[in-house]
């Protein structure tokens, strides 16, 4: 079972004894600091996709005296909306997984206390979306792309579909999963692709001519890659398209003991959304030390070098160096899609109504 494999099926497992679990993360609670005194604990609260290697986190313990926790709140859009919900009196210490889809929510909701982080200016200036306030600290990006099952686009001598255009296509009738984007990031990173390609005019259409076309909508990325895509290592899904990331095809050759020429899954470049996420130190947290010092951790060049395994994404560090499994098989998306947080702000709320009433029903 690969690394990935492994990290999934604990998921499932702390999802399984519920949210309000905490998964200790790469050390013990007893964990001795300065003067063989117990160790403090710092809370991480994020989605379920949070990852990271023990030694790295044992060495942030080593360094600071503070015990990791994580609290993982399902995807990242219904993570956000429980600590908006919690707001003032947080479930945590620092909250890590808002992304640009859903930022504006979080800060008009007042999630987040100011902290620069120490190595902020490794970042490019690009990532950094509340650059001059610092409630946010940009940690990672992405881009959110349809993926496919190279083999069954093979046996099915079925050209794979390249952009947004070819989805709505008669030969790609039910071969598409995709993640509820009132619910899940990648999902409305989806959707936004769709505002950005067809504009205000156009993206409702596009969405009848899809769901016409027989795309499925599950809750969130878990569940539209490990269950229902076909390309997944060890799944058993049966739709050759699943919304995922650019970076999710290491995934899938890591921990072979011969590195194929090509992975199993590619991914169609012309529908890719760039997707940021941040951590923020929640307004309330009970170790704020504890957190701006897990902030700087996440930014560090140790962690960011870690991650792309971990959580197949890309370091916000311009610094940080990527594997070779990472360089090979995950494809540079050199003009992904966009949109102006602002205009996110100003429309996600009715973008997701509208979307709901289209496809949900």
């Amino acid at each position: 079972m690969s690394t990935t494999r492994r990290r999934v099926a604990g998921t499932a497992l702390a999802v399984a004894l519920g949210a309000s679990a905490l998964a200790a993360c790469g050390s013990d609670d007893t964990a001795k600091g300065e003067g063989g005194t117990a160790s403090k604990t710092v809370t991480l609260v994020s989605h379920d996709s949070f990852a990271a290697s023990k030694d790295v986190l044992k060495a942030f313990t080593k360094q600071t005296g503070y015990t990791v926790k994580v609290l993982r709140g399902g995807d990242a859009g219904a993570a956000v909306n429980q600590a908006v919900l919690s707001k003032g009196n947080p479930q945590g210490d620092v909250f890590f997984g808002v992304d640009n889809t859903l930022l504006s929510r979080a800060l008009d909701n007042d999630l987040f206390e100011p902290y620069e982080a120490k190595d902020l200016g490794k970042v490019p200036a690009a990532l950094q979306l509340d650059a001059g306030k610092h409630r946010v600290t940009p940690i990672d990006f992405g881009d959110v792309c349809v993926n496919y099952d190279r083999k069954y686009f093979t046996e099915h001598k079925l050209p794979v579909p390249e952009g947004l255009d070819d989805l709505v296509k008669p030969e790609y009738k039910d071969l598409l999963v995709t993640e509820n984007a009132a619910t899940s990031s990648p999902g409305l990173a989806f959707l936004l692709a769709t505002t950005a390609a067809y504009g205000d005019g156009g993206w409702e259409d596009y969405w009848k001519k899809l769901k016409a076309n027989g795309v499925q909508v599950v809750d969130g990325w878990e569940q539209a890659y490990y269950d229902t895509f076909s390309g997944a290592g060890g799944g058993k899904g049966d739709k050759p398209l699943v919304v995922s990331y650019a970076s999710s095809p290491p995934a899938e050759v890591l921990g072979l003991k011969t590195q194929p020429e090509q992975g199993p899954t590619g991914v169609a470049t012309g529908t890719c959304f760039r997707q940021v996420e941040f951590a923020g130190l929640l307004k309330g947290a009970k170790n704020t030390e504890g957190g701006k010092a897990l902030v700087d951790f996440l930014l560090s060049r140790a962690f960011q070098e870690d991650m792309p395994l971990n959580m197949f994404v890309n370091p916000a560090r311009d610094d940080a160096k990527l594997p070779e499994v990472f360089t090979k098989y995950a494809p540079v998306i050199s003009d992904p899609a966009t949109v102006a947080p602002e205009k996110i702000a100003d429309n996600r709320e009715q973008w997701v109504k509208s979307w709901s009433s289209l496809v949900l029903k």
